[in-house]
């Protein structure tokens, strides 16, 4: 392969379906998200490993897998995607079109009180942006980040080997609880026995994910035995439809029923077992810097995330001298 000749026939298309068939593992899923038809993906696929003169993908019936030779070029096709369109998006923001395109992962169980308070600020400055959020588990989201489909993550840190090639930036914890919906007779009673959870249906976070080892740990501190039926869902509007229809109790991240838990909708159960604290975070690409409208779309992320862990601290400060002046009050009766 001649390099100057290969520089010269690589086409934008050509990265843009590698990319897609290395996110998807399919010819047919890329060729829907580009909205182009599955041979036309397949001719570019083609075109691009004659001009390259290697193979890049396997295929076979568990669809296509990037070869080594895909693997080491994906992060170069992604940054060159990547550069262009923070190209094309910045003089697009400087002659006042809306063209500008912002796509981000985030895990639905921190979208909605995330959101909405980032894309306030945001728009302030960006206001002919189109933000496209992208929400699933957390291994969805760094697969999509490191296939450049979208230009950073807001979730949570994962081991280090699926932690390769980005990095993470914390941003807030929250705990993970458990809520019932108001009048629900596991919220009536001060203790709760573990046998309690058997009468109800429960639902957890789905396996594998960070929150769902937190549920089985607090389960396990709790002594609750082994469950015979559950539901595991990442769905934020399921769950809360499962509980607040069908009396489940709701294993949740707590900046996931902020609402519901201020307006009297869901209560938190009393739990003899605190929650340990997830991390929550900003995850980007150790190879890519993020265009001038992720740069501000990430500034108005860390804003927010600062006030809300201000008024986290300013809530347990309240919390722990309620706590003393209960102790206080108690003492002086004797």
């Amino acid at each position: 392969m001649q390099r100057s000749l290969a520089d010269s026939r690589v086409k934008f298309r050509h990265l843009q379906c590698f990319l897609a068939v290395a996110q998807f593992g399919s010819v047919q899923r890329a060729a829907g998200s580009l909205s182009i038809t599955q041979p036309a993906v397949s001719k570019t696929v083609a075109e691009l490993e004659a001009i390259l003169g290697v193979k890049l993908f396997e295929r076979g019936r568990h669809g296509a897998v990037p070869t080594r030779e895909g693997q080491l070029f994906m992060p170069h096709a992604s940054a060159c995607v990547s550069a262009l369109r923070q190209g094309v998006d910045l003089l697009a923001h400087a002659e006042g079109a809306a063209a500008a395109t912002l796509e981000i992962g985030i895990l639905p169980t921190v979208a909605a009180v995330l959101i909405p308070p980032v894309l306030k600020r945001f728009a302030a400055l960006w206001p002919r942006v189109i933000v496209r959020l992208a929400t699933g588990a957390n291994p969805e989201l760094l697969e999509r980040l490191k296939a450049g489909t979208i230009e950073f993550a807001i979730g949570r840190l994962a081991d280090p080997e699926r932690m390769v090639g980005l990095s993470f930036e914390q941003l807030f914890s929250e705990p993970l609880i458990a809520v019932v919906r108001a009048g629900h007779p596991l919220a009536l009673g001060a203790g709760l026995p573990a046998t309690s959870l058997e009468d109800f249906p429960v639902v957890l976070p789905p396996f594998g994910t960070l929150i769902r080892q937190s549920a089985e740990s607090l389960l396990s501190a709790w002594g609750v035995p082994p469950l015979s039926a559950f539901v595991e869902v990442l769905s934020v509007s399921t769950g809360r439809a499962l509980t607040l229809e069908n009396s489940a109790v709701w294993f949740v991240p707590l900046s996931a029923v902020e609402y519901e838990l201020a307006h009297g909708m869901l209560v938190r159960l009393p739990l003899p077992f605190a929650g340990t604290g997830e991390p929550v975070g900003l995850i980007r690409r150790s190879d890519t810097q993020p265009s001038p409208a992720g740069r501000a779309f990430i500034d108005a992320v860390r804003e927010v995330a600062q006030q809300r862990m201000a008024a986290s601290a300013v809530s347990a400060d309240k919390a722990a001298g309620a706590a003393t002046g209960q102790g206080v009050r108690k003492r002086s009766r004797k």
